[in-house]
């Protein structure tokens, strides 16, 4: 269901996503407790997403990963969460923000603590992207479908 974009909503009466991770299941459970609020989706938004995550305690963003052709951008609401990349950690605290250009540093966030950490997350909508997950047998391709997972020598999960 769309919104007008004269009709503003308030971003947590969105419904969260019903499927809460599209990784095959043995890599899913690593994202468990994850809640997104796809924000862009409700206003018709085709060009780039937007959404409202909320990591539990002891939850992460992702699987460690970068994007082949995506930018993706993160800014902290409430919360401190652990930004791990291929090139160290940092802390990160409320007002902070984050930015990953297209074959840049893989990255994802962690909550080590013991608070709920919410951040908007905005990744444009690149229909030749893959993602690549420097620490797992797992790739990933776009699709009209969605994400399609495959080993990295291509065969299925």
């Amino acid at each position: 269901m769309t919104t007008s974009p004269l009709e503003p909503r308030r971003a947590m009466d969105i419904a969260p996503r019903v499927k809460p991770s599209n990784y095959p299941p043995q890599f899913a459970a690593r994202v468990a407790g994850r809640i997104k609020r796809q924000l862009g989706d409700v206003f018709g938004l085709s060009r780039f997403g937007v959404n409202l995550t909320i990591l539990p305690p002891g939850a992460q963003s992702a699987l460690l990963h970068r994007h082949t052709e995506q930018e993706e951008f993160v800014y902290i609401l409430s919360g401190h969460p652990t930004l791990r990349t291929d090139a160290g950690e940092v802390q990160l605290e409320p007002g902070m923000c984050a930015g990953f250009p297209a074959g840049g540093i893989a990255h994802h966030l962690v909550n080590l603590t013991g608070e709920d950490v919410h951040y908007l997350e905005v990744g444009d909508r690149n229909a030749n992207d893959q993602g690549e997950y420097p620490e797992d047998d797992l790739a990933a391709a776009w699709s009209e479908t969605g994400w399609r997972f495959t080993r990295k020598d291509g065969t299925e999960w």
